[in-house]
């Protein structure tokens, strides 16, 4: 087994996802329903993770797996884990706002070193090769490089949740000089940072690992960086839980200001 057998398999699996998934939004109606912690879910979330869950445990059998929807994968110990969420982005979907993911990452001593997020209703496939640096690729199959931006602290490109936005963000980013701002949906912001499309996306709020690593892996394949909030550490994986504190995605060229 190496990168490029895994590579290829969670790529395969996040298309094969993305297309069930495509074909529960494209009905007029589908199922939801509130889980405990009062978050959506609905059976595309459930037929991707057991999509995904049954590839990864075929392929990859050595390899533990963490994945959102699978309540007793959350007391996985291990060095070395693939961690996944099926959906990200629920709330998107339920509302028919396209701005949804599938992702899939391995995780090596607390760094996402090998991501795949597929968001299947924006067409747009972003990956860590076995390299390790990330590529977009487009429908007809050619892969694009991606580089973070060389940003101007002058006039900074920020995205920030489409859902999850508060004051507390607002005030945050009113410390920098802005010259744009976007907002999208799921692990997409990282993304945008990873395409040099944004240089700048801070997380106020709650979040999992399930929710970013995919994302973070992405992003660290394209020159930039996931910090936490508060110290400006790295975000590290395999926390009590899973989960994360608030964070900080960038290119690093930006000057970070204190908390």
């Amino acid at each position: 087994m190496n990168n490029t057998e895994i590579v290829k398999t969670i790529r395969a699996l996040a298309l094969e996802a993305g297309d069930k998934i495509m074909e529960i939004y494209a009905r007029d109606d589908f199922g939801v329903r509130t889980k405990a912690d009062d978050s959506p879910v609905t059976e595309a979330d459930e037929a991707a993770d057991a999509m995904i869950s049954a590839g990864l445990r075929a392929a990859f059998p050595e390899i533990a797996l963490v994945t959102e929807e699978q309540s007793d994968s959350h007391n996985v110990s291990a060095d070395r884990f693939f961690i996944v969420d099926p959906l990200d982005g629920t709330k998107e979907f339920v509302h028919r706002r396209g701005d949804f993911t599938v992702n899939i990452a391995l995780v090596e001593n607390g760094t996402p070193v090998l991501g795949v997020v597929f968001a299947p209703a924006k067409k747009r496939l972003f990956y860590t090769d076995a390299s390790g640096q990330t590529v977009e690729e487009s429908l007809d199959g050619t892969l694009k490089p991606l580089r973070v931006s060389t940003p101007d602290n002058e006039a900074l490109i920020v995205v920030a949740s489409k859902s999850h936005r508060d004051a507390a963000t607002d005030d945050y980013i009113n410390k920098y000089n802005v010259a744009d701002s976007a907002a999208a949906g799921s692990s997409l912001k990282f993304c945008l940072v990873a395409a040099g499309e944004a240089d700048l996306y801070p997380r106020l709020g709650r979040t999992m690992e399930w929710d970013t690593a995919a994302g973070h892996a992405v992003l660290l394949g394209a020159g930039g960086q996931v910090v936490r909030f508060d110290d400006h550490t790295p975000l590290t994986y395999g926390k009590p839980i899973y989960e994360n504190p608030f964070f900080i995605a960038l290119s690093p060229g930006v000057q970070l200001k204190e908390a």
